[in-house]
């Protein structure tokens, strides 16, 4: 696995300290503190708004200053509370009415602020930022956290704006792949960054029994059943119909599975689904959880941890999370999954699409002994502090920040857009 930076890693997860010290990247301007902006549709919730949210508490941590633009959201506080400030403006908007005030109000913060590099998240976003940035003369850096795929010209089109950065940050090396070869990206530019869980709250030894009773009773679990868990917003890809094809190869009552996941506006898919669960007769082995405050609790719980996606998921948060948590993962063997689980030691990956396979899977992690399962957990929650910490993540975006603001910028073209 390539790994940027060499950070300090070990092995062993019994010997792993979690220090998160971000001194090395303090620094100073002409003007006081680096100012960073960082800009995304909302803060409700998912691994963008997270990433969004640890990078802007390592900026703080290392003194500069963070500020975020957004239309808000519940992580409004959580932002605020590590000290970074949050604007509002509608960069999430399509209407192009809106796009002239929001560009004019995003130019003149970048001034007033005397922000010293623009980080977007998001392609409606992004547009607006590259060009306010380029109108205020500070480096542009873009993180591409989406699919790369492009079915029509149009799309590529607004997808392109994401590798129009001074650096191009991909979540995955199946990412850069892909914006290396489908959108012409310099390789110059281009960094990859993993996303990081946040080991001090993702702790197996940190979850405390009456969290898991509270789970457990909310969620009406069955005594001495084993528990697979399928966590993600129950839409088509996802694969919630895929892992409902594959319990009905397992024997019947075997385990009881948690859909872990908001599903407001998918009502549809749900519904769609729930026939089919009835007349496999799965109904009292399926349950709809909807969202979980409490993942590390919610891994906890269960025996297997499974990421069904039928398309490649770009990176892939549930993988790194499960393991950090001690849990076995059955992933589709495609995309990011093949960068985050090591088959036969941390998990299984199956063929994707594929019912049977990922039985099979299920039933592999399901029927694992005692020391087969601490050996895993050991080797898994070792593989995600030795690759994936928060730490590493934000370090490594800093490390972006500061190669951009210790030089000349190797600015890309205005008209050199990714070949669309």
């Amino acid at each position: 696995m390539n790994q940027p930076l060499d950070l300090g890693a070990t092995t062993a997860p019994d010997s792993i300290r979690i220090i998160e010290d971000y001194e090395a990247f303090r620094r100073t301007t002409v003007r006081g503190a680096p100012t960073v902006l960082q800009v995304l549709p909302a803060l409700v919730s998912g691994g963008v708004e997270r990433g969004t949210v640890d990078v802007a508490r390592a900026l703080v941590e290392a003194g500069w200053r963070a500020l975020v633009v957004s239309r808000g959201g519940p992580m409004v506080h959580e932002l605020e509370r590590v000290g970074a400030r949050h604007i509002a403006l509608p960069v999430y908007a399509k209407n192009p009415l809106l796009w002239r005030s929001t560009f004019d109000a995003l130019v003149d913060l970048i001034w007033q602020e005397g922000v010293d590099l623009v980080h977007a998240r998001s392609r409606m976003p992004a547009w607006l930022a590259w060009r306010a940035a380029r109108r205020n003369r500070v480096p542009f850096v873009t993180t591409f956290h989406q699919r790369p795929a492009a079915a029509n010209a149009a799309k590529r089109l607004y997808n392109s704006v994401m590798v129009r950065g001074d650096r191009v940050i991909a979540i995955s090396h199946y990412v850069a792949d892909r914006l290396l070869n489908e959108y012409g990206l310099d390789p110059a530019r281009l960094r990859v960054i993993p996303r990081g869980v946040d080991l001090s709250l993702f702790d197996p030894d940190k979850v405390t029994a009456e969290r898991l009773i509270r789970l457990s009773d909310r969620w009406r679990i069955p005594d001495g059943v084993p528990v697979v868990m399928l966590p993600a917003r129950v839409t088509q890809w996802k694969g919630h119909g895929l892992l409902v094809d594959a319990l009905a190869r397992l024997e019947r009552g075997s385990c009881h599975c948690l859909m872990v996941g908001e599903d407001e506006g998918r009502r549809s898919v749900k519904a769609a689904l729930e026939p089919r669960i009835a007349k496999l007769g799965l109904t009292p082995h399926i349950h709809f959880v909807g969202r979980c405050d409490d993942m590390p609790a919610a891994y906890k719980l269960a025996d297997v941890v499974v990421s069904a996606s039928l398309d490649p998921e770009p990176f892939g948060r549930v993988m790194i999370e499960a393991q950090a948590m001690g849990r076995p993962i059955v992933a589709a063997d495609h995309g990011g999954a093949r960068e985050t689980v090591l088959p036969g030691e941390t998990g299984w990956l199956v063929k994707p699409g594929d019912p049977g396979a990922l039985a099979d899977g299920i039933r592999a992690a399901l029927t694992l002994d005692g020391d087969g399962r601490r050996r895993l957990s050991e080797r898994a929650v070792g593989h995600v502090r030795e690759h994936f910490s928060r730490y590493q993540m934000c370090a490594r975006t800093l490390a972006v920040y500061s190669e951009l603001l210790d030089g000349p910028a190797a600015r890309a073209d205005d008209g050199a857009a990714a070949a669309v």
